[in-house]
């Protein structure tokens, strides 16, 4: 039972008066609890979910899996074009395909590693989303070994988006040394945590080329600051999918992409998340 508070014991009010002050006490109590409960699990929510751009995104994942059912790297950006215009847009960035894992792949990579000679096109893991692998995969160099550079896996998320063109989701992050998975003791890459850093260099990769018309952000998986990819690796995001829509038949563009603007409430969580996240990583 809970107890009646020292000011209700003594104040000479009636039995009346004192339970009509503890139902008060208990009704803001309940508004209280409502209120919080209204703000941190349907608004504020509702005002960082935006699909407005891509409405058939809305009810995707935003993260990857491994082939163990272990939570991978999230969805951090995305693309709008066929086949022919990611792959050119990609390749005029300097990002080269990668190459497909079989024996000699491995050998070649091991080989890399081991002996610090370059291996441009190296092959990436698979990562599994909508129940299947990647369906295309691109990397950039960063020195001269394979243990250390830029890669990103696409998944065709959508047939036609609002564009009436393919929507590619995709994951980008900078590996940063080789080790073994903190889950599974297998040996892989593990990747630096500054996951937004790696979006921001493939798209300003894409808009140096001219491979851009225009970009815009949707919800992915939110602001996060101790998410852990699949091989246990430690990374932070402001939680957003930068969509950049590519040239139509690699035609290169002159001028700057089109930025189009998301929600207010938006762009002030990711002025908030941009200060916080410096302060943190110093």
């Amino acid at each position: 039972m809970t107890d009646i508070p020292d000011g209700l014991q003594d104040s000479g009010e009636s039995p009346a008066q004192k339970h009509g002050r503890i139902r008060r006490y208990a009704l803001l109590s309940l508004v209280i609890i409502g209120a919080y409960t209204l703000l941190a699990y349907l608004v504020l929510p509702g005002f960082w979910t935006h699909h407005e751009h891509q409405k058939g995104l809305a009810t995707l994942p935003m993260v990857t899996l491994t082939a163990q059912g272990i939570a991978g790297d999230p969805i951090n950006v995305g693309l709008v074009g066929n086949d022919k215009d990611v792959l050119c847009a990609m390749q005029a960035a300097g990002w080269l395909p990668a190459d497909p894992v079989t024996l000699r792949s491995s050998i070649e990579i091991a080989g890399s590693v081991l002996l610090d000679r370059p291996y441009p096109d190296a092959p990436v893991s698979n990562l599994y989303y909508l129940k299947r692998r990647e369906d295309l995969a691109f990397e950039k160099p960063d020195g001269n070994s394979a243990d250390h550079r830029h890669h990103v896996r696409f998944w065709k998320a959508l047939e036609e988006g609002e564009e009436k063109r393919p929507v590619w989701l995709g994951a980008v992050t900078f590996d940063r040394s080789v080790g073994v998975s903190h889950y599974t003791g297998a040996v892989t890459h593990h990747i630096d945590a500054d996951i937004d850093a790696e979006r921001l260099r493939l798209a300003t990769d894409l808009e140096t080329a001219g491979m851009v018309d225009a970009k815009y952000q949707v919800t992915g998986i939110g602001p996060t600051f101790a998410g852990r990819n699949g091989g246990g690796d430690l990374y932070d995001t402001d939680g957003e999918v930068w969509i950049l829509r590519l040239v139509e038949a690699c035609r290169k563009r002159a001028g700057p992409a089109e930025v189009l603007p998301s929600p207010p409430a938006t762009e002030i969580k990711d002025q908030l998340w941009q200060g916080l996240a410096g302060t943190l990583r110093k």
